[in-house]
């Protein structure tokens, strides 16, 4: 199985379970097709020793991208997050859709960040996946 570094979670859109949810609920403008297929990633969390910058998120983005593609329809992907973390997220193809959602604690902002699954997974894996789940 290899070694355990962390855990992500990706939760379905749409059906009321996701955070990112509400914050799109109070989006009318967004593009048609933007929310098809969508699920919101987050949670991600790393055992101290393996918090060694961005190639690592890259990482567990991608292996965790390549799974979801190979077991369900994901087109869309959005996150909330520390407006620091959507400049990071926009070097593996997010784009932010809302500077500030609100949300965070004591008032923090909070940015909602979105990417197409193709331009992330370009962005993210060394290969691009083959096969029955493949993306087009």
């Amino acid at each position: 199985m290899g070694t355990l570094i962390g855990t992500i979670r990706m939760l379905p859109l749409n059906q009321g379970l996701a955070p990112c949810d509400a914050f799109l609920d109070r989006q009318p403008d967004l593009p048609a097709g933007m929310r098809d297929h969508s699920w919101e990633v987050g949670r991600l969390v790393l055992a101290p020793r393996y918090r060694a910058g961005p190639e690592l998120l890259r990482r567990c983005l991608a292996l965790t991208l390549l799974h979801m593609v190979d077991q369900v329809p994901v087109e869309n992907i959005f996150a909330s997050c520390k407006p620091a973390l959507a400049r990071l997220y926009r070097r593996f193809g997010y784009s932010v859709v809302v500077k500030d959602v609100g949300g965070g604690a004591g008032g923090e902002p909070y940015s909602l960040i979105h990417g197409c699954t193709p331009v992330v997974m370009r962005a993210v894996c060394d290969r691009m996946p083959q096969g029955a789940g493949a993306l087009q």
